[in-house]
C-alpha cells in the first residue's frame, strides 16, 4: 500500500469515527430516550445528498479535569449546510452522545463559523438543541462560547430567518440562543426550557415541579409564549421547519418565494355574507373567516396555544405569502391584553422585518379592563402593538368585519398608523365604544333622573342606543371621513385582498434614519 492511499484510508477511518459521535451505545441511549441522532436529525431535515459539513474534525480545547483523556471528533455538534426544497440553509446539530451535548469553547466556535456564512450569504439559520448546557470543566470559557452565540443571534436579527428547534434539554445560559431566534419549536415530552432546574428551584423557593411542569412545550407554548410551536414528534417538528421557511425569503433584501396558486382570485365565498351574528355579543371563529380566503384554506399559525384571543398566522393570497393578524371573537371576546399586545407586536415585526405584507382581520371590542393587566403594564404592553404597525413599511391592509372600538381600533392597523388599504364590511361598528358604554356616558343625568322607574328608563336606553348605532356604529361614518377606503361585501373579502396587494407590490415607504428605535419594552 502506498504512503498516500493509507492516508486517504485514515481519513476515511477518521470520518466514520466522527460520524458515530459519542459511540453506539450513546447512539443507542439515545434512541431508548425516543430521541434521534444530530446526524439523524439534519438527514431528516435537508434535502437528500445536500449536506456539507463543517470542521467535523474539532475537538476540545480543555485539559483540565481528565478531559485530556478524551477528544472526540466534532466535540458534540454537527454543523454545516444544504437545501430545503433546493434553498440555501445553514445548520446545527447539537449531539448528546458526545459529553451530554454541552458548550464547550470549541462547539461555540464551530456554530459562530455557520452563522457568519449564512449571514455573509443571506441564508436562513436553523439550530436542533440537544445539549446539558455548559461545559462546566471549560469554566469561563464555555460562558464566553454562549455570549459568542448570542452575539450572532442578535447581529442575525431581522437580517435572515433563525429558527431553533429543542429537541431535548435546553438549560441555563443555553436558553437564550433560542430566546432571541425568530422562532421555537418545541416537542413533548422529551424537550425542556428554564434558566434554573427543578432541583435549585426547590432549594432557593422550596417549590415542588418537575422538569415538564417547569419548561416543558405545553408550558412554553400555552402559558409563557417562550415557544411558538409544539410537536409531538421529532419528525413532525422538521416536517414544520420546512412548511414555515416556505412562507419566509431567504433574507431581509428578498422577498418571499411566490407558490403556484391553484384557487381562483376571484373566488367568491358566500358563507362570509352570513358569519357574523345578528347579535353583536355573540362569538364566532376568526379562523372559518381566514380559512374562507386564503389559498386553499391553508395556514400556518403560530404560538396557536397562547393568547389564543388573537390569531397570528401565515398564509398565502393568489400565491403571495402574507403575515395575517386577526382578533379571535370566540376567546374573550377577541379583546386586547398584554398576552395578545405582546404576541402580536412580535409578529408583526417579524414579518416586516422580512417583507411580509401584513393582513389584520379586526373584530375587537377594546383592551381588557381590571387590575391584573393595569398593574401588569397593559398599557406598555398594549403601546408595542401600536409602535409595531405604526414602525412597520411593509404593505399593510385592514378588514374590520365587526366591532372596532377605542384605541383598539387605532392600534389594530388603523388608517392614521399608515394602514395602506382599509376595508369594512358593512357589519362593521367603528366608534369609540359600544353603544350600551356610550348612553351611560353621555346621558348619566337623565338616567339617574329615572332611576326610579325601569320602564321608562330601558326605553330611553333603547331609544339612546339606536340612535347612538345609527350615527356612530357602522362604517359609514368612518369612510365620510376617508378612514374607511371601501365598506365591502364580506363575499367579495379574497379578491379584495389581493387586488389589494397587487396594487402594493411597488410600495415604497422608509423611516426616517436613526440608529435604532425606542421601542416601550
Amino acid at each position: 500500500m502506498s504512503e498516500i492511499q493509507a492516508k486517504i484510508n485514515k481519513l476515511i477511518e477518521n470520518r466514520e469515527t466522527a460520524r458515530m459521535g459519542g459511540g453506539q451505545k450513546r447512539i443507542e441511549a439515545q434512541h431508548a430516550k425516543g430521541k434521534y441522532t444530530a446526524r439523524e436529525r439534519i438527514q431528516m431535515l435537508l434535502d437528500e445528498g445536500s449536506f456539507e459539513e463543517f470542521d467535523m474534525f474539532v475537538t476540545h480545547r480543555c485539559y483540565d479535569f481528565g478531559m485530556d483523556r478524551s477528544h472526540t471528533f466534532g466535540d458534540g455538534v454537527v454543523t454545516g449546510y444544504g437545501t430545503i426544497g433546493g434553498r440555501l440553509v445553514y445548520v446545527f446539530a447539537q449531539d448528546f452522545t458526545v459529553t451530554a451535548g454541552s458548550l464547550s469553547l470549541s462547539m461555540s466556535d464551530k456554530i459562530c463559523k455557520v452563522m457568519d456564512l449564512a449571514m455573509r450569504n443571506g441564508a436562513p439559520c436553523i439550530g436542533l438543541n440537544d445539549s446539558g448546557g455548559a461545559r462546566i470543566q471549560e469554566g469561563v470559557n464555555a460562558l464566553a462560547g454562549y455570549a459568542n452565540i448570542f452575539q450572532r443571534n442578535v447581529m442575525a436579527s431581522g437580517v435572515i430567518p433563525q429558527i431553533s428547534a429543542i429537541f431535548g434539554p435546553c438549560a441555563g445560559g443555553a436558553v437564550y440562543s433560542p430566546a432571541l431566534t425568530d422562532f421555537i419549536i418545541m416537542k413533548k415530552q422529551t424537550s425542556n426550557m428554564f434558566l434554573t432546574g427543578p432541583k435549585v428551584v426547590k432549594t432557593v423557593t422550596g417549590e415542588d415541579v418537575t422538569q415538564e411542569q417547569l419548561g416543558g412545550a405545553t408550558m412554553h407554548t400555552t402559558r409563557s409564549g417562550v415557544a411558538q410551536f409544539a410537536v409531538d414528534t421529532e419528525e413532525e417538528g422538521i416536517s414544520l421547519i420546512k412548511n414555515l421557511l416556505s412562507y419566509l425569503p431567504q433574507n431581509n433584501m428578498e422577498d418571499a418565494p411566490l407558490a403556484v396558486c391553484t384557487d381562483a382570485a376571484t373566488r367568491l365565498e358566500d358563507s362570509l355574507n352570513e358569519i357574523i351574528p345578528d347579535n353583536i355579543n355573540k362569538p364566532y371563529d376568526m379562523a372559518e373567516v381566514i380559512r374562507a380566503i386564503v389559498d386553499n384554506g391553508e395556514y400556518l399559525e403560530q404560538a396557536a396555544g397562547y393568547a389564543k384571543n388573537i390569531i397570528t398566522c401565515f398564509a398565502r393570497f393568489n400565491g403571495q405569502p402574507v403575515g395575517i393578524i386577526a382578533n379571535q371573537p370566540k376567546y374573550m371576546a377577541g379583546v386586547l391584553d398584554i398576552n395578545a399586545s405582546r404576541k402580536a407586536a412580535r409578529f408583526v415585526r417579524f414579518c416586516d422585518a422580512f417583507n411580509l405584507p401584513i393582513v389584520t382581520l379586526v373584530d375587537v371590542p377594546g383592551f381588557l379592563p381590571g387590575t391584573t393587566q393595569e398593574y401588569g403594564g397593559v398599557i406598555t404592553h398594549g403601546a408595542k402593538l401600536l409602535f409595531a404597525y405604526c414602525e412597520a413599511t411593509v404593505p399593510k391592509i385592514t378588514v374590520t368585519l365587526r366591532k372596532a372600538y377605542g384605541g383598539a381600533y387605532i392600534v389594530m392597523s388603523s388608517k392614521h398608523i399608515r394602514g395602506d388599504i382599509n376595508y369594512a364590511w358593512p357589519s362593521a361598528e367603528i366608534a369609540v365604544m359600544g353603544a350600551s358604554g356610550a348612553v351611560e356616558v353621555l346621558y348619566g343625568k337623565e338616567l339617574k333622573e329615572l332611576a326610579e322607574k325601569p320602564e321608562e328608563r330601558a326605553a330611553f336606553i333603547a331609544e339612546k342606543e339606536k340612535e347612538y348605532n345609527d350615527k356612530f356604529s357602522n362604517p359609514y361614518n368612518a369612510a365620510r371621513y376617508g378612514y374607511i377606503d371601501d365598506v365591502i361585501e364580506p363575499r367579495n373579502t379574497r379578491f379584495r385582498i389581493i387586488r389589494a396587494l397587487q396594487s402594493l407590490a411597488t410600495k415604497r415607504l422608509q423611516n426616517p434614519p436613526k440608529k435604532h428605535s425606542n421601542i416601550p419594552l
